[in-house]
């Protein structure tokens, strides 16, 4: 399932996984490799985040598997196990005509989800949440078409019955896109915003023609309307809140959700968070004054 030692650094540069990292997961694979107790947990994980998409964000199965690892491995188990689903994503792709330089940007969110563990916990590897948002990926549910990603999902009840009181006809459970902001990709600008959605609306006519959508929607802290009040009219953020129409509103704070994004842990306390930009203060700001964040719900038509 593994390329031999010689092979695997290419990999990883597809994969973008960071250069301080490549040399430990090169050493790291003869040890994968001499234990057939660990090759046969490999692969049973690696079936695991090729097969079934889940539909709750719960991490606990590959959170176990990872705890049955040699602690020689320490958190490099999972960037093993996506190493080793490669070929399965990969053939997915192909039989779906799907171009190599798509397929290469949307698995390479493996090297971006490393990056994230290393910048939130100093140290190379991939936790097992991050490592539940690549099963996206990695059974053909997600891809990323220029600045966003979009994962073919379904229409909730909440969002189908707030697009259906706007005029629109859906049903509930019809296929739909959802669009996703990664990180590591400078800024959301109107502009990239646009030439990713052409590129996407062809891209799904093309490859998935069973699944016609009627609408696009997006779940995301950045669609949270009170950054309107605290960001300038022109800001990007702002820009894109104005490309949707207003879906459900959601009562539930979400204040690790913006924590864990702009300053890279969501576990940070509240009164350390840095002030260096306008996001960080606008975001720390707010929660310092008592008041807190939450998901925002939107939608546009896709056929627009």
């Amino acid at each position: 399932m593994l390329p031999d030692a010689d092979d695997l650094p290419d990999l990883l540069l597809d994969l973008a996984v960071p250069h301080e990292d490549i040399n430990e997961v090169v050493a790291l694979r003869r040890a994968v490799t001499a234990d057939p107790g660990l090759g046969r947990l490999l692969e049973e994980s690696a079936e695991d985040v090729t097969g079934g998409v889940r539909e709750v964000d719960d991490p606990a199965g590959l959170a176990e598997r990872a705890a049955q690892a040699p602690a020689a491995l320490g958190e490099y188990f999972l960037v093993y196990v996506f190493l080793a689903a490669v070929p399965h994503a990969r053939a997915v792709h192909r039989a779906r005509g799907i171009p190599d330089d798509v397929s290469r940007h949307t698995l390479a969110d493996l090297g971006r989800g490393m990056a994230l563990h290393r910048r939130r916990f100093g140290g190379g590897g991939l936790g097992a949440r991050q490592g539940h948002w690549l099963t996206r990926h990695f059974c053909g549910r997600l891809y990323q078409l220029g600045r966003l990603q979009y994962e073919r999902t379904s229409l909730g009840e909440r969002t189908a019955g707030a697009i259906g009181a706007a005029g629109v006809e859906v049903t509930y459970g019809e296929p739909s896109l959802d669009l996703h902001i990664p990180d590591f990709l400078g800024p959301l600008t109107p502009v990239a915003f646009d030439r990713s959605l052409d590129r996407a609306r062809e891209f799904f006519a093309r490859h998935f023609p069973e699944e016609p959508h009627t609408v696009a929607t997006c779940h995301s802290w950045l669609l949270d309307p009170q950054l309107r009040r605290h960001l300038p009219a022109g800001s990007n953020i702002v820009r894109f809140q104005e490309r949707f129409r207003p879906g459900w509103e959601d009562p539930e704070p979400a204040d690790t959700t913006p924590v864990g994004f702009v300053f890279g842990d969501p576990d940070l306390p509240v009164a350390d968070l840095p002030r260096r930009t306008s996001l960080e203060r606008v975001v720390g700001d707010h929660l310092r004054a008592g008041g807190h964040w939450h998901i925002g719900h939107g939608w546009i038509p896709w056929d627009q």
